[in-house]
């Protein structure tokens, strides 16, 4: 058995661990053809509104995959102020029935532009407290660039696309919706 010195800060120069990536990697066979095919799994479109707290981490894990190198993530949250204004919250309402197709067109439209491979995009309803995330957008692909350019058409195009209504509540029991100008159905209001 051989072994491999370790000179680090947190170990004496003597000390000597055994090597056994040798072993390992002999041991450990290629994985067949057959084996990678069943891995290969379809291509996933998952879109959720819920009144629940969003998880990050949750959203990601469902776009993972195998195939891919790359997931990235657009978390939308609930910033303190507007236009000087101390915001408390967020409240979100949307058409649900509009909504869903909307983003179903959006993520069609992301297929139809880059090799993707799984999307998600999750909106929060209801109310939506300072620092919590109000939209998540994942999305994995073989390689950052296709997922990159895919999360940022994402959020641009749900902003401009999908009926989803936003009032900011602010500290002085005021509170006021907002006008999307993105929104090309609210365009010349």
């Amino acid at each position: 058995m051989s072994s491999l010195e370790i000179s680090n800060s947190c170990f004496s120069p003597e000390m000597k661990l055994p090597l056994s990536l040798q072993l390992v990697e002999d041991s450990a066979s290629e994985p067949s053809r057959k084996d990678v095919d069943e891995v290969e799994e379809k291509p996933k479109d998952i879109i959720q509104f819920t009144a629940e707290k969003l998880s990050v981490d949750e959203v990601s894990q469902l776009v993972i995959s195998p195939m891919c190198g790359a997931v990235s993530l657009f978390v939308g949250t609930t910033r303190n102020n507007f236009e000087g204004k101390k915001v408390i919250s967020l409240e979100y309402e949307a058409y649900l029935p509009m909504a869903e197709n909307e983003i179903r067109k959006i993520c069609n439209d992301i297929r139809q532009k880059w090799p993707v491979r799984h999307i998600a995009m999750f909106h929060r309803l209801g109310l939506v407290p300072v620092s919590e995330a109000s939209t998540i957008i994942a999305v994995s692909s073989a390689h950052r660039a296709a997922s990159l350019e895919a999360v940022s058409y994402a959020i641009d195009s749900l902003k401009v696309k999908v009926p989803i209504w936003k009032k900011e509540i602010y500290e002085e029991s005021a509170s006021s919706w907002k006008r999307n100008k993105e929104c090309f159905w609210a365009a010349g209001d």
